[in-house]
């Protein structure tokens, strides 16, 4: 048997081809291997971007006597968590459970049935800080299959129960209570940090759905204060742009150096929303400098976006990154005093010895800011760049447009909408399968993969901001497609809800529901915010109603841990409403639509066209005012006498 992944698709698993482990990918291949063999799978779960993932295949996926060992005793199965998601929320579930604690790489032993019975995640080639060494992990497990092998299987079914999870959850009979959202506000500002923003201590991870939930209820100091103190740390790229996925410290000051598309599509809107509230061009200029990374550096040449960039180049942790004071005076020339003040540079550096950029100091006058970049990213440009994962996920690539589309709206872009219409575009022609149902992964050319709801839910929202961007009826059609396919397919009819897989995905050994906002909104969450948009532009309540059943799944405990739900608190204040509908009819409304995109306006849909238009429901029966463009303000398709001038249509905003 050899190892079966040199012809995958995802660049993690092709990272392993070479080991002498004989790995092969989730399947049927693998779990009749194990049936046929009785031998347990040992499940091993990472990320192309995972910093230990690297570190343990070095240190013993590589070692030819820890492989004999692992190829001997169990059947051995790699998984991209990024393309299997419902595989790694079944195994992380269980490893948590077991061990107090997850995260990745996830190694999983489970019986040829697919039921876990012991897991950890980075074990060591020797026993060190408490951990046993991988081998020992190894031994014991197979003695355990040899020995206890009847007790194994006799728990099966109540472990198989277990990871159901919030599957089983049932809807709350009481009303939503809109005095809940004001509790979550209260609770993230008990875990607010005053002095370096965000919530908790370390490490601290971009919270962009709290922080858009908080604008979105008029709570300015948190939000803002944390946009600012990311902006000015280390977790953000002081040179190129973009930001790391976290700091290991509650200063933003250190990161864990990968930059992951997700993380950077629901920041880059979270800094225009911002921007947006306050009027603080410093956010504006952090949103934009984001969005320029990810199309320089993340977009393929079909126009769909790669999905990380490695912690590592040569082989260390954010050696791309970080600088030498004597690097940056030698860069910089007669820039360079400004730069290290700027930047705080020293000697001794703040990470290993070396700099990692900060922006915290005397700041430069913009043509000198502008020109130290520039210098800095010709220079870095130069060195070994960090491992790329080239793959193209539907769900990530919804969240960059979904950013796109609105910026390029917001703040007059065109590139920026330009690029949200040709990776949509491409997304909807290269992820689909030849019977038309979304596809999860790509390499740009061909899709694979059920896609999971979160792809079907993140993309139905990115297609109605992409409408409301462009005002073009092809992406709300498309849109209130994918939302049918979506309640068709992934729907709980009993509970209300939505589950992650369709009911035609492969068997697993659960079917479950994700519901938490961590590290990016859950599916249900996102559903709820997309079928709650739609529902304002449509007028029809059986979205809605689809809606409001994951609010009653969730709008009991959502508000008790707001870090956790984030979006699904979104979804709350939209709900408590009332949401507003503006249609805009003529053949220029772009004044009138530039009032609209001039605030924050949570809990507004918007809809224009140069006439009365049937296909989408908030335009029929609106016709311009005596040949000039006009607005109409509506609430539940109820409308207030239309307005011709942006200034009335700006006080029936309420605008002062």
């Amino acid at each position: 048997m050899a190892n079966a992944l040199a012809q995958e698709t995802s660049p993690y698993l092709r990272q392993h081809a070479e080991n002498p482990v004989e790995w092969l990918p989730w399947g049927q291949h693998a779990l009749r291997r194990a049936r046929e063999e009785d031998k347990p799978l040992l499940v091993s779960i990472g990320y192309s971007a995972c910093h230990w993932c690297h570190v343990m295949e070095r240190e013993s996926f590589e070692d030819e006597g820890t492989a004999a060992l692992m190829n001997e005793r169990f059947v051995c199965v790699k998984v991209d968590r990024e393309e299997r998601p419902d595989v790694d929320a079944l195994y992380m579930e269980a490893v948590q459970a077991m061990t107090g604690s997850g995260g990745w790489p996830l190694n999983v032993f489970c019986t040829p049935d697919q039921v876990p019975f012991y897991g950890g995640t980075y074990f060591p080639p020797e026993p060190r800080h408490g951990l046993p060494a991988w081998r020992q992990v190894l031994a014991a497990v197979a003695d355990a299959w040899t020995n206890q092998h009847e007790e194994i299987r006799a728990s099966s079914e109540e472990v198989r129960a277990r990871l159901q999870g919030a599957a089983i959850l049932r809807p709350s009979d009481a009303d939503l209570d809109p005095g809940a959202l004001d509790e979550a506000v209260a609770r993230l500002r008990e875990q607010y940090d005053p002095e370096w923003g965000g919530f908790g201590g370390a490490p601290k991870f971009p919270p962009a759905s709290a922080i858009e939930f908080l604008v979105a209820r008029g709570e300015r100091e948190m939000a803002l204060s944390t946009l600012r103190a990311m902006a000015s740390g280390g977790i953000h790229d002081q040179v190129g742009g973009g930001f790391a996925r976290y700091a290991v410290d509650r200063t933003w000051t250190v990161p864990h150096f990968e930059k992951m598309l997700y993380d950077n599509a629901l920041l880059a809107r979270a800094y225009v929303h911002g921007w947006q509230a306050s009027g603080d061009d410093a956010l504006r200029e952090v949103a934009e400098r984001t969005m320029d990374w990810a199309l320089r550096e993340l977009r393929g040449p079909e126009g769909l976006f790669y999905s990380a960039l490695d912690a590592d180049s040569e082989g260390v942790e954010g050696k791309f990154y970080v600088w030498t004071t004597i690097e940056l005076i030698a860069a910089l020339g007669p820039d360079s005093e400004a730069a290290l003040d700027w930047f705080g540079a020293t000697d001794e550096g703040n990470f290993e010895g070396v700099n990692v950029l900060e922006a915290r100091g005397p700041e430069p006058d913009a043509e000198t800011r502008e020109r130290i970049r520039a210098r800095l990213l010709e220079v870095r440009a130069q060195r070994v760049r960090p491992g790329l994962d080239d793959k193209r996920l539907a769900a990530w690539n919804a969240l960059m447009i979904n950013a796109l589309a609105e910026a390029g709206a917001v703040l007059g872009r065109d590139d920026y909408l330009n690029s949200a219409r040709t990776a949509a575009t491409v997304l909807l022609r290269v992820h689909r399968d030849p019977d038309g149902r979304l596809l999860r992964a790509s390499d740009g050319v061909s899709g694979r993969l059920n896609a999971y709801l979160e792809d079907h839910a993140f993309l139905l929202e990115a297609l109605l901001t992409l409408y409301e961007a462009s005002f073009e009826v092809r992406w709300f059609e498309e849109a209130r497609a994918l939302a049918d396919t979506m309640i068709g397919r992934f729907a709980d009819d009993e509970r209300g809800g939505f589950f992650s897989t369709s009911a035609d995905h492969e068997t697993l050994v659960a079917r479950r529901k994700d519901l938490e906002d961590t590290p990016i909104p859950g599916g249900n969450s996102s559903a709820a915010l997309g079928l709650l948009r739609l529902a304002a532009l449509t007028g029809e309540r059986g979205y809605e109603e689809r809606a409001l059943g994951v609010l009653r799944l969730l709008h009991e405990v959502a508000p008790k841990h707001p870090t956790a739900f984030g979006h699904l608190l979104q979804a709350l204040d939209w709900a408590a409403g009332p949401p507003r509908e503006v249609a805009l009819v003529g053949a220029d409304v772009s004044a009138l639509a530039a009032v609209v995109r001039s605030r924050l306006r949570p809990r507004l849909v918007l809809a224009g066209a140069s006439g009365p238009d049937e296909r989408v429901p908030l335009l029929a029966g609106r016709t311009p005012l005596d040949g000039d463009a006009a607005a109409y303000v509506c609430e539940r398709f109820a409308c207030r006498r239309p307005v011709a001038s942006p200034s009335e249509l700006a006080a029936l905003l309420g605008d002062a």
